[in-house]
């Protein structure tokens, strides 16, 4: 059994100013997963500043049996904080078979914050079951035109996950609409099928955004 006082330490180690402390301390956590220590882990997500901790929280909750976490990250969804709801999605989106798919809903989907919608982005196209993912294509493709550069091919690797079949019928017709700015990222999003290195200079952009400081709430 756990202890007040290991429990009071790795509180401690967490909240450390050092990083590499914080992240020996999310480390040994997921290394020998304790019940009582995963609140720890979620609570820490939604302030953690530093991306390769973030990271390390993730991994160590995702150790934990999925009928422990799943419903912890679901309530941290619905957090007021920014942060604590794209980790808890980013998080989600990192569990084989999570059954969640409840909770992407086309609120989440146009958050306000555009890290909070990236991940929402990210977390539906892993957790949509079978026969959903025509309607999640339609729902995603509402948003075209969102935002600056990364943001836009944030939402067109989403929609690309979902296969070229799925998605290009609904493409086209926002390709056939009015909105010009919509219609321009449906064309670049049409290209990603054709063009993979679009995804890898993608992947490149998310590094840097992952590794800026985190907005405020």
């Amino acid at each position: 059994m756990i202890g007040k006082k290991q429990i009071n330490d790795i509180t401690a180690a967490l909240q450390s100013d050092d990083v590499s402390t914080r992240l020996q301390a999310a480390l040994g956590i997921g290394m020998n997963p304790q019940p009582e220590f995963l609140d720890l882990l979620v609570d820490r997500c939604s302030v953690e500043s530093d991306f390769s901790v973030r990271e390390q929280l993730t991994w160590s909750i995702i150790r934990f049996p999925k009928e422990l976490v799943v419903p912890k990250l679901v309530t941290a969804v619905s957090s007021n904080i920014k942060q604590a709801r794209s980790q808890a999605l980013h998080t989600l989106s990192k569990i084989e078979g999570a059954d969640a798919w409840f909770v992407i809903t086309k609120q989440l989907l146009n958050d306000p914050c555009d890290e909070v919608a990236q991940a929402a982005w990210r977390a539906a196209v892993t957790l949509v079951p079978s026969g959903e993912e025509q309607g999640l294509a339609s729902d995603l493709c509402a948003l075209l035109g969102r935002g600056g550069r990364e943001v836009q091919r944030s939402l067109s690797v989403s929609l690309a996950a979902l296969g070229e079949a799925t998605v290009s019928p609904v493409l086209k017709k926002v390709i056939m609409g009015d909105d010009g700015a919509a219609r321009d990222h449906a064309l670049f999003t049409q290209r990603i099928f054709t063009e993979p290195d679009l995804r890898s200079d993608y992947a490149v952009d998310q590094v840097k955004i992952l590794l800026a400081p985190r907005p405020k709430d």
